[in-house]
């Protein structure tokens, strides 16, 4: 019970982050374009620094790879077959015969819900590493799940930036930052489960993750930022790219 209770806290501070932004308001195209670098290089160092390693030590290369190709693949479903139309429904819009500000919401809208999916997908291998550490010790598992709190609420803000910047109202941005947050202890509720069952389980979870967030790092966000604003895109990949790398060193 105690590492439901760790990753539950664990996961909803991603709503503190989506506050963040609540309060500040809807982001301009700098701030958009800084967001959308800081989240892509949250997603990426998150997937090399974190995922990827901790899924060959649970696994082994081949676990971890083709996990990661999975992962990478359904994102790529999702965005060839399921997004367009839930997009579409949202707006009651289509990229064509509109004027420029809504196709760019609408656009942000798509990436805003590939960060959605990312981040959940994320989330689950998460609340799997809280459970890991309670097992090992509870004071190694309330360290990683400090650690984890920390990190989700700059994907919060990033998550809730686009958000809201493809005109999701506030209400919605909320719940689903919420949702992305109760991942966490989801991930741990399977870990319980599973974990005592097979640490491969585990290692294709956190491989799988790594698949869907570079991904939709690497075909939305850096480029839609790029789009914006190159060098304070640029700025924002960085900045993402060194706060991972600091809390996980």
């Amino acid at each position: 019970m105690e590492s439901l209770l760790y990753s539950f806290l664990a996961g909803v501070s991603t709503v503190l982050g989506a506050v963040v932004i609540i309060v500040f308001g809807k982001p301009g195209p700098r701030l958009l374009s800084a967001l959308l670098g800081f989240a892509g290089g949250v997603m990426l160092a998150i997937s090399f620094f974190d995922l990827m390693p901790e899924a060959i030590v649970h696994g082994s290369m081949l676990t971890a790879s083709l996990g990661f190709l999975l992962g990478a693949g359904t994102i790529y479903a999702l965005d060839r077959f399921i997004l367009p139309a839930l997009v579409s429904s949202s707006h009651e819009l289509s990229l064509e015969n509109v004027p420029r500000v809504q196709t760019v919401e609408v656009e942000m809208l798509r990436v805003g819900y590939l960060v959605f999916f990312g981040l959940a997908l994320h989330n689950l291998p998460e609340g799997l590493a809280i459970g890991a550490g309670m097992e090992a010790s509870t004071a190694l598992g309330v360290y990683v799940a400090i650690a984890i709190a920390l990190h989700n609420i700059p994907e919060g803000i990033a998550m809730a930036g686009i958000l809201r910047a493809g005109g999701l109202s506030v209400a919605r941005v909320l719940l689903l930052t919420l949702v992305v947050g109760l991942m966490t202890p989801l991930g741990a509720g399977l870990g319980l489960a599973f974990f005592r069952i097979s640490p491969l389980f585990v290692a294709g979870g956190m491989a799988f993750a790594a698949g869907a967030i570079v991904y939709t790092a690497s075909n939305e966000l850096i480029p839609q930022s790029n789009k914006l604003n190159s060098h304070v895109a640029i700025g924002g990949l960085i900045v993402g790219l060194l706060l991972v790398f600091i809390m996980t060193g």
